[in-house]
């Protein structure tokens, strides 16, 4: 059975830091892209950082330059840096791999 658990979410202010962890099992993380997301209250789910098998990686324009993704495969976790946090990037954060998501973590980013 697969499963994705994501944790490091929380409050934080803006122009803050935070590191997102999703932790996996049941998979074989090194065979698939992995995803992060979010979805803000109101709005539709969005992606945020994507990294290729390959280690390529990709980011929604909104984060570029202030969020970075990375994995650690021997681990099984894959990481999410977000650094110079705006409210605008307050959004429950899920992790995706295989087509497997997790339950989400809160992150809140206000004064």
């Amino acid at each position: 059975q697969v499963r994705l658990v994501e944790s490091g979410g929380g409050l934080v202010q803006p122009g803050g830091s935070l590191r997102l962890s999703c932790a996996a099992s049941g998979i074989r993380f090194s065979r698939y892209a992995l995803g992060w997301y979010r979805q803000a209250p109101g709005k539709e789910r969005e992606l945020v950082a994507t990294r290729s098998p390959g280690g390529d990686t990709d980011y929604a324009d909104s984060v570029k330059g202030r969020f970075t993704i990375s994995s650690d495969n021997a681990e099984s976790t894959v990481y999410l840096q977000m650094n110079s946090l705006k409210p605008e990037d307050t959004a429950v954060y899920q992790c995706m791999s295989g087509g497997n998501w997790g339950q989400g973590t809160q992150v809140t980013v206000s004064s």
